[in-house]
């Protein structure tokens, strides 16, 4: 698979009609007129993601993942009504520049989007930071601290107060959840049903309601390639909707790992692994409870929605897997982790 600087050649199951788009997009953006190369950005395990380079100008596409997807995931038309505003108040925020809600064009709705600079850190720190012995806890605190920030937006002032229904999310979240899993699971797994039991019945009291960005982790931002601990983009705004900030943070603590977690769960981490000067969960939690004034006594409860929430998602894209709808190999691993994380999930929830 060839490579050039943070992008792959597009993988043949994941392609599309070039021509097509090309014609389609014509006059609709600046420089489209020009000849088009696409290729793929090779990260993430959910919705597709390609660079469309016209010479004088680039932008990025994506798209849902191939095959049938839950009706509520990778929306492309919330996430274009998202970032097509979002970018007036928050800078993190790419600005979307056109929506397509018609399959025929590349196979599925899309949206176009700005292309944003900058280094995305996943599985091992990145060469540029190399030099820097403190970059990791610069990015740890870059990373809580944006969220805060985020979670601080007057969102109705960019017309965006009916996103959601703030009222009853966190119950909704737990529901939705184990009515996903009963649809994508493979096999019955006792630890699910015991870890939804809890959550039932240990519903949070409801607060101010915020932007939720409902994925939000190191590998979904971008820093500055000078600076570890400056944010240039925050990515995947498809679930964004308004409701409890703190599943946000849960789900943070869900992909962070510590150098004594156990292999499975390391596994799982979107970041570097092994490295202790990255900032532990519970300074995450301390930071952010500093930096928006908000109160976190329940941040057990919103780690284990996270970890329960994760079991899903593997779940769900070890079934199109299994069912033969992507041919990536990297999910095949899925079929192991799952019944480890619900586990983790278990053990957070049931565990004082």
């Amino acid at each position: 698979m060839d490579s050039v600087g943070d992008t792959i050649a597009v993988r043949p199951d994941e392609g599309f009609d070039e021509a097509r788009l090309t014609e389609y997009l014509t006059d609709k953006l600046e420089g489209t007129a020009n000849l088009l190369t696409v290729r793929q950005f090779g990260g993430g395990a959910a919705n597709l993601t390609y660079l469309l380079d016209y010479g004088s100008q680039q932008y990025v596409l994506r798209r849902p993942p191939l095959g049938p997807v839950a009706p509520s995931a990778h929306d492309m038309s919330r996430e274009y009504r998202v970032l097509s505003v979002l970018h007036q108040v928050l800078p993190y925020a790419p600005r979307a520049y056109h929506f397509c809600e018609d399959p025929a064009i590349i196979g599925s709705p899309f949206i176009i989007m700005e292309r944003r600079q900058g280094v995305v850190v996943r599985r091992s720190l990145p060469a540029a930071y190399a030099h820097l012995p403190d970059a990791p806890r610069r990015m740890s605190e870059a990373l809580v601290d944006v969220l805060a920030e985020l979670h601080a937006v007057d969102y109705a002032a960019v017309g965006l107060e009916a996103l959601g229904k703030p009222g009853g999310f966190i119950e909704r979240q737990v529901e939705n959840w184990y009515g996903r899993w009963h649809k994508a699971k493979v096999d019955d797994l006792a630890e699910m049903d015991a870890t939804y039991a809890w959550l039932k019945s240990h519903l949070p009291p409801e607060g101010v309601p915020t932007l939720v960005h409902n994925d939000y982790k190191l590998d979904n931002v971008m820093l500055a390639a000078d600076d570890p601990g400056r944010l240039v983009a925050i990515f995947d705004w498809d679930m964004c909707t308004l409701g409890d900030p703190l599943s946000d943070l849960g789900a943070l603590l869900t992909y962070w790992t510590q150098p004594d977690d156990p292999p499975y769960l390391q596994a799982t981490a979107m970041m570097p692994l092994g490295d202790g000067r990255f900032l532990s969960r519970a300074e995450l939690v301390e930071r952010y409870a500093r930096q928006s004034g908000r109160d976190v006594s329940h941040i057990r409860f919103y780690h284990a929605l996270g970890l329960f929430r994760l079991v899903v998602i593997c779940a769900q894209i070890y079934i199109r897997f299994k069912r033969g709808q992507t041919q990536d190999q990297r999910f095949a691993a899925f079929e192991m982790m799952i019944p480890l994380l619900a586990q983790a999930a278990h053990d957070v929830a049931l565990t004082p």
